[in-house]
């Protein structure tokens, strides 16, 4: 819980039965988690096994997509407050610090992954994809006249339910493009946000 807040973490997955549990278990160790719900979406062999070793909540989504999988997630939770994560350890638990201090303040809060001291060695976050990312994040500030944007593909957020329902009729997106399209519609229908840095 935060600020009298109830907090949920949702875990959409795949192919992460290596890294799930230690993921589920850092996310949770900080305190703050109430709920945390993983999305199966034909996952590999063993994800369930994995999972049923913490306390998160597992649900199907046959319908294969990113953007299928994290509508599942918050449709199956009552949380005030939805914490969208990646269950294959790119991500610190530990930032989820940052995002719910900003909660307080904003609807929505993005991770960016573009802040050279926070990305960690041997990430994917290459010198072109970081300008790629920080110059299509100035593009989408200077169209909507929005906060300051770095990086347009991060998955890690966080929303009240004011922030989604703002966006949720109009993201369509089933696929990865999903979280592009959340942020873009966001910068739209001037969703109070702000971006801060995370580690990757």
């Amino acid at each position: 819980m935060w600020a009298r807040k109830t907090v949920a973490v949702i875990f959409p997955t795949y192919r992460e039965k290596k890294s799930i549990r230690s993921v589920i278990e850092e996310f949770d160790s900080t305190g703050y988690v109430d709920e945390i719900i993983v999305v199966d979406n034909n996952a590999e062999e063993g994800t369930q096994e994995e999972v049923k070793k913490t306390r998160a909540r597992l649900i199907k989504e046959p319908r294969q997509g990113y953007g299928r999988a994290i509508r599942t997630g918050i449709e199956n939770t009552k949380a005030d407050l939805l914490i969208i994560a990646e269950p294959d350890g790119t991500y610190d638990g530990r930032d989820i610090t940052k995002l719910l201090s900003y909660s307080d303040d904003f609807d929505t809060v993005f991770g960016s992954r573009t802040h050279v001291p926070l990305i960690a060695k041997k990430s994917e976050m290459t010198f072109f994809r970081r300008i790629f990312d920080v110059l299509f994040g100035k593009l989408i500030s200077f169209l909507f006249l929005c906060p300051p944007l770095t990086d347009v593909g991060c998955t890690l957020r966080i929303t009240s339910r004011k922030g989604w329902n703002k966006i949720k009729k109009e993201c369509k997106s089933t696929d990865s493009m999903f979280a592009t399209e959340w942020l873009l519609l966001s910068a739209k229908n001037k969703v109070k946000f702000i971006e801060v840095p995370i580690n990757f």
